[in-house]
């Protein structure tokens, strides 16, 4: 593993760590955005988990790289499941653009640990 992948795994790891707690936990700004987007409050809360068990495979990865693979995987598609919400939602760029970030970062991570995902769980 290079230090890229080292580098993408911790922040990817702490992005998703706080966000999926922020929803997790019920944070305004969370609750608020889902119940614009007409999302119900239980999809908040599973995709708050979706990402904090996406984090700890992350974090996992650090030892068993087919565990950040697979996250990074996980997450992306997540994150592309973001984007279209903001765009349906019509949302303006500056709220869209870190999901689109985030996406791009954890397929990046995931195209240099995809050959790992073979040996999952490791």
């Amino acid at each position: 593993m290079d230090i890229v992948s080292y580098i993408l795994q911790g922040l990817l790891g702490l992005a998703f760590l706080g966000a999926g707690f922020s929803k997790v936990t019920g944070a305004e700004a969370m609750v608020a955005g889902f119940r614009k987007w007409g999302l119900p409050q239980w999809f908040r809360v599973f995709t708050g988990l979706v990402e904090i068990v996406g984090a700890a495979g992350l974090v996992v990865g650090y030892w068993e790289p087919s565990w950040a693979a697979l996250a990074s995987l996980g997450l992306g598609v997540t994150m592309v499941v973001a984007v279209l919400v903001h765009v349906r939602a019509k949302d303006d760029m500056k709220a869209t653009m870190p999901s689109i970030l985030l996406a791009i970062l954890s397929f990046v991570l995931f195209a240099i640990q995809a050959g790992e995902l073979a040996n999952f769980p490791g």
